[in-house]
This record gives C-alpha cells, sequence and structure tokens, in this order.
C-alpha cells in the first residue's frame, strides 16, 4: 500500500498515518519529495483496506501496490534520491567517482594510491580490508588492520572510505571505520546480512550478483530498506556469460532499465566488469554516457605485485585520464540535456 499525502500535509497529519500504521502492526516509510510525502507500508501479508487511510487528514489517495517491490521503486518515490555522505554525494549533479585498490596491502601502498585518487579531486576511496575470494588460499584482506589503515587515509586526505562487509557479526566493526558499507555481489542475496545493514547508520552500495536479474538486485535492496535504511546505492559489476573475451559481461542496459523504475541512484564497476585494464577506461566513458551516476575503478601503484585483481587495476596515470574524461563526457550530456530542454 502507498499512501500519498496532499502537497499541504503536515507534519503531524504525516506522523497521524504512520500511528495508525503502527496500530495495524506494519511498518510505514516516510518518503518526502519535492513536492510532497508518500508512505509506504510493508509487513501486510495481503492487501489493505484504502478507506481506513484516505478518510485521513492530508491523506491525497491511498494507492495498492502490485509490484513485489514497494520502497525502491518510482511508485513511492518519483523523485531521484541523492546519498549524502559529509560534503560528497552520489546521484546528485555530477558523476560520483570511487577509486582505489581492489585490497589494503600496506600503508604505503594504500596512501600511495590515496594521493593520486585525491590529487584528482575524488572524494571516495575504495579498498577491501576483508576479500571474499573464489580460492580459500587467495588473499584474503588485513581485517581490522586494513580498516586502521582506511582510517588513516580518511585522516589525511579526507576521503569517504568505501569498503565491504561480509556477513552479519562484523558490520559493527566495518562501520566504526568506513563511510559507505559495501555489499558484494557474492552477497547480494545473503538476507541475513542485508537485514543487519537494514538498521546501519551508513549508506550501504550494493553490488549485482553474479548471475541476477534486474528484479532480484531490487528486492535485495527493498531488503535493506524494509528494516529502515534508505541510503542504498546500486552497482552494476557485470554478471557471468558465455563470453571468454572478458571476466564478466557489463550489462549497460540495466543503467536506464534501473532508472526508469527506481528512485535510487546506480553505479557501474568497469573494473570487475571486464577484469581487463584495457577495458576499464572506454568502458567508464560509456557508463557515464549512458547515465550512470558514477562509476567505481581499481587503481594501484604496482598492479604486477598487486595481491588482488592486478590485471584489472588502472595505473595511476590512466585514472587521471579516466577522471578528466567522464567528466568531459558528463559536461557534454548534461549541456546537451539542458538545450534540450530549452528547446522544448
Amino acid at each position: 500500500m502507498l499512501i500519498v499525502m496532499r502537497s499541504d500535509a503536515t507534519e503531524d497529519q504525516v506522523e497521524q498515518v504512520l500511528d495508525l500504521v503502527r496500530q495495524l502492526g506494519f511498518k510505514g516509510h516516510s518518503m518526502p519529495g519535492a513536492s510532497r510525502t508518500a508512505i509506504g507500508i510493508t509487513g501486510n501479508p495481503g492487501p489493505l483496506d484504502p478507506g481506513q487511510f484516505e478518510d485521513l487528514p492530508g491523506v491525497a489517495e491511498a494507492i495498492r501496490v502490485t509490484k513485489p517491490y514497494k520502497l525502491v521503486g518510482r511508485d513511492l518515490k518519483h523523485d531521484n534520491t541523492v546519498i549524502r555522505i559529509g560534503d560528497a554525494e552520489i546521484g546528485g549533479a555530477e558523476p560520483a567517482i570511487i577509486a582505489g585498490p581492489c585490497a589494503v596491502e600496506s600503508l604505503d601502498q594504500t596512501m600511495e594510491i590515496a594521493e593520486v585518487v585525491a590529487s584528482c579531486g575524488v572524494p571516495f576511496f575504495r579498498g577491501g580490508a576483508f576479500k571474499p575470494r573464489t580460492s580459500p588460499y587467495a588473499f584474503q584482506g588485513l581485517g581490522e588492520e586494513g580498516l586502521r589503515i582506511l582510517d588513516k587515509v580518511r585522516d589525511r586526505f579526507g576521503l569517504k572510505i568505501v569498503t565491504e562487509v561480509l556477513d552479519p557479526e562484523n558490520v559493527d566493526l566495518v562501520e566504526r571505520y568506513a563511510d559507505v558499507l559495501q555489499i558484494g555481489a557474492r552477497n547480494m542475496q545473503n538476507f541475513s546480512l542485508l537485514k543487519r545493514l537494514g538498521h546501519a547508520r551508513k549508506p550501504v552500495l550494493l553490488k549485482r550478483g553474479l548471475s541476477a536479474t534486474l528484479d532480484e538486485m531490487l528486492l535485495a535492496a527493498e531488503y535493506v530498506m524494509s528494516e529502515g535504511n534508505y541510503n542504498v546505492i546500486l552497482c552494476e559489476r557485470g554478471v557471468r556469460t558465455f563470453a571468454d573475451h572478458t571476466r564478466n559481461t557489463l550489462d549497460l542496459s540495466i543503467v536506464p532499465a534501473v532508472q526508469n523504475l527506481s528512485h535510487l541512484p546506480i553505479i557501474v564497476d568497469p573494473s570487475h566488469g571486464t577484469g581487463r585494464r584495457d577495458k576499464v577506461i572506454p568502458l567508464a566513458r560509456a557508463s557515464i554516457a549512458v547515465g550512470a551516476n558514477g562509476v567505481m575503478v581499481e587503481v594501484h601503484n604496482h598492479p604486477e605485485l598487486a595481491l588482488s585483481d592486478g590485471p584489472q587495476a588502472l595505473l595511476p596515470e590512466m585514472f587521471v585520464q579516466l577522471v578528466r574524461e567522464i567528466r568531459d563526457i558528463h559536461k557534454v550530456i548534461a549541456e546537451a540535456e539542458l538545450n534540450a530542454a530549452a528547446n522544448g
């Protein structure tokens, strides 16, 4: 059920609707928009009677929601969601760039890469302290030592830290250090983790699963939002297909598909999407051209020595090129959209 409030509805009238939802034993999710507030109702096992809400003061209409997801869809919130992290944002006017090594390996390595990222005016730094790997013998990350290194990166360069959470048990630990909590592709349907992150105080970056459909990704986001955390960023990182010329098949068609159905921002990871350094910049450019809200890429000062995913990591000079080119592309697109709007 979706309750649409009138544009002149007061906060008390919104709270009155939420009180009724709670009295019925369900959860109410208030989503203020530019011109109205909408309230989504979750937890009801079957259809609700719209009449019990439409008679309340301030209510414009009550609408039955037929889609399997209620909170991520544009029925609830027409305006695009902008995730604000301090003085930076994802989903706003400028493309967000998240960059750093696949894994935190040492203090010196991480600081050298962070200096390159910060020098380009990029606000977000990625780095894995916990690494879920296909092989049990591969480097699994430095754990809390890696988180402490990322904390030093924030202190020195002012970068916002994006790092992965593996299971519900280490959310509290990672949340103490991170600004954005990442759910990796292998954990996209780890429902206990999704529910736990729904109670986190930090934004969640949700990567698409290795073979996940559009609906499955949106429903994974719904798990987080249904527990009360509405700050979710979606990420396309490639899916597994029959193709062998890249590590994965980067599905850029999902960007406009998501934006048609959902108000949540979506970024693209061309590093994992291709697995090859020479393909990251072209696919990053294409991601911005197709309308993505940003990109997430891997950078390493010595990729030949990297303990994780060296072949897909950009060299520092390549990262500088990527930042310049995607900003130029975004500027051209923004100007074209302004001209189109001006010409009717």
